[in-house]
């Protein structure tokens, strides 16, 4: 199987994943910070050491604010909901902007929301290469708006946004700026500080090449306290070290991890995130922004082929959405895989308002995602099959 669906979850994981899994599982598989015996210890260890390592990966401030998650959606959730569900006066709803762009782990809690009226909330559009301006943003604000979320780079479009201008404004207005780095971590670097980022979600699995099943929020000193009863958990239970409290003990990064974490999928990440530092994620990134421009280059004066977004690949990450004249994206999708064993993904991408300004809704396009491993000629083999499909 040649593989184009990294933007999903990257495939195949560093070499150095599994090996560091097996060897916890066989090891030191203990309950961290349940007991106090050695092996726990060391599971201890282990998960604090990640969660320092991802910190320093970000520039994060404080390294007990990194909350471990399931995933990205985990994580999204958690710091929207976490947010934004607090108690207030009818007369106080918070007002929240997002853009066309999203995801539905941010496009559909916020929704609901709204829809409950918890939150007012306004979805600004991009432009016709996929871009949101930071004066779009500036425009929307009104006197309630509390959070500016969105994504660093488009799950569909591919292109990334201007988040350290944004976060700029966002930061001059007094408000708070939550960031979606699912398509970005790992391949682009984030600094937490230099681009004003107040919440950041982490999924491990995609550019981070670690496991799935394991993510990341970063929840910054300008959020409010849990001890001020101003930041909902989202879920509650267990923390190993204070159990009496009767509610959820209100001290980073307890207070939003309640339960066993995924500690195995926490020791692959952290392989992971040596092997991403250690391979350079600068020169990943040109590897992947080369095969999409290559790939757009061939067929972009094609009058069988549709793109959409910038088709400039250096303002991308590695991924392309593309329609074939007279084919549905479902059906393009079927006969690379069954008859030239290339896997992409058609349809909707989880990103269903992104298709409407693309004018692809609801059927969706076929989105290409290149990543660390895949090859020249795996890429040639594409470009060969989609050509024969178009003919």
């Amino acid at each position: 199987m040649i593989y184009f669906d990294n933007a999903a979850t990257s495939f195949p994981k560093a070499p150095t994943v599994a090996n560091a899994m097996t060897r916890f599982l066989a090891e030191d598989a203990a309950n961290p910070g349940r007991a106090g015996h050695r092996m726990a210890v060391r599971a201890e260890e282990m998960v604090d050491g990640v969660r320092l390592k991802l910190s320093r990966l970000v520039n994060a401030q404080a390294h007990e604010r990194m909350i471990f998650t399931l995933n990205c959606t985990d994580a999204l959730n958690m710091g929207l909901k976490g947010l934004l569900t607090v108690k207030h006066d009818a007369a106080d709803v918070p007002h929240v902007i997002t853009t066309v762009l999203e995801h539905n782990s941010v496009s559909r809690p916020l929704q609901s929301m709204a829809d409950d009226g918890v939150i007012q909330l306004t979805r600004v559009a991009c432009d016709e290469d996929g871009f949101v301006s930071a004066d779009v943003i500036e425009a929307a604000i009104k006197p309630n708006t509390k959070l500016v979320v969105m994504t660093h780079g488009s799950n569909v479009l591919g292109t990334i946004q201007d988040i350290t201008a944004i976060g700029q404004l966002v930061r001059d207005r007094g408000l708070l700026f939550f960031v979606d780095g699912a398509q970005t971590i790992g391949v682009l670097p984030i600094d937490i500080q230099a681009m004003n980022i107040d919440m950041l979600a982490i999924p491990g699995h995609k550019s981070l090449l670690g496991p799935t099943g394991i993510g990341a929020l970063y929840v910054g000193p300008r959020c409010p306290d849990p001890q001020l009863d101003k930041f909902t958990p989202w879920r509650e239970g267990g923390t190993g070290g204070d159990s009496a409290t009767p509610t959820q003990p209100p001290l980073w990064p307890y207070y939003l991890e309640g339960g066993t974490p995924n500690t195995v999928g926490i020791a692959g990440l952290d392989a992971a995130i040596d092997y991403v530092l250690e391979n350079d994620m600068t020169k990943t990134l040109a590897h992947e922004q080369k095969m999409v421009q290559t790939l757009i280059d061939r067929f972009k004066n094609d009058e069988r082929f549709t793109f959409y977004g910038t088709l400039d690949a250096s303002k991308r990450v590695g991924t392309i959405c593309l329609n074939i004249q007279g084919y549905e994206p479902s059906d393009v999708g079927t006969i690379l895989d069954d008859s030239f064993e290339i896997a992409v993904r058609p349809g909707l991408h989880c990103a269903p308002y992104a298709h409407k300004q693309a004018g692809t809704f609801p059927n969706g396009s076929v989105r290409i995602s290149p990543g660390a491993f895949n090859t020249d000629e795996e890429l040639e083999q594409l470009i060969d099959a989609l050509d024969q499909i178009a003919g």
